[in-house]
């Protein structure tokens, strides 16, 4: 399980910057500034975590319980309310109603883990839910160019095997991406740019986390130096 230092924000689009050899990057924005609304310790609950809050939420939409839950805390309620597990250590590091800023979890080029729920498509064939190629366009085909063709055998096993990728519904799922590297922060303004994409449509809450294969969510990429060397030398 992933215990590095991470924050919720809000997916708000897609840009591009110039790094210091004058290369394009493709990076995703992503909008920042939960605050912590509770802890989870190991005397208490077994496991330690912090509890992070992201958004406001009218009061006339939040029930009773929950409104006098961020009350005890003293918090306004909160639109989305998430929990990252993480060492006992880092969490006594924060109080309650307390923001964490981008550069104090993240550094540039540092490796990160992105998590999303993707765009949901519906019901959809398996060309788009599965890349099938379709079937042939000629020799007398009718009707059949974007099927999926035969789904079982005669007699022996005698039925459709289960896992058979088939029509059905697509997307509305999460999705995780990574190993992504941090491009910019910009902590005026509570902005992460992320070279690459990161799973989800806009406004889609994602979690940034430490990556899980990047020692120890700390992999800070160096800037590649060109060799010189040409193809075939």
């Amino acid at each position: 399980m992933n215990q590095h230092p991470g924050i919720i924000g809000t997916k708000i689009g897609m840009t591009q910057i110039f790094n210091e050899r004058g290369e394009v990057l493709r990076c995703t924005v992503v909008q920042a500034g939960c605050v912590v609304i509770g802890k989870r310790t190991l005397e208490k609950d077994g496991y330690s975590a912090l509890v992070l809050g992201l958004g406001e939420r009218a009061e006339r939409h939040t029930n009773k319980p929950m409104a006098g839950a961020f009350k005890k805390v003293g918090q306004t309620p909160k639109r989305v309310i998430r929990e990252l597990r993480c060492s006992p250590e880092y969490a006594a590091k924060y109080e309650l109603g307390q923001a964490l800023k981008v550069d104090e979890v993240f550094e540039v080029g540092q490796r990160v883990d992105a998590q999303g729920r993707s765009r949901g498509r519906g019901f959809s064939g398996v060309i788009r839910r599965w890349s099938f190629a379709g079937a042939v366009n000629s020799h007398g085909t009718h009707e059949y160019f974007r099927h999926g063709g035969s789904i079982g055998t005669n007699m022996t096993p005698g039925r459709t095997l289960p896992g058979l990728k088939m029509p059905g519904h697509y997307g509305d799922e999460t999705v995780s991406a990574l190993n992504l590297k941090i491009a910019k922060l910009m902590p005026e303004d509570n902005l992460i740019l992320i070279e690459g994409a990161v799973p989800g449509p806009k406004n889609q809450v994602v979690t940034i986390r430490g990556a899980v294969k990047k020692n120890g969510g700390k992999g800070i990429v160096p800037a590649q130096q060109p060799t010189g060397k040409k193809k075939g030398g």
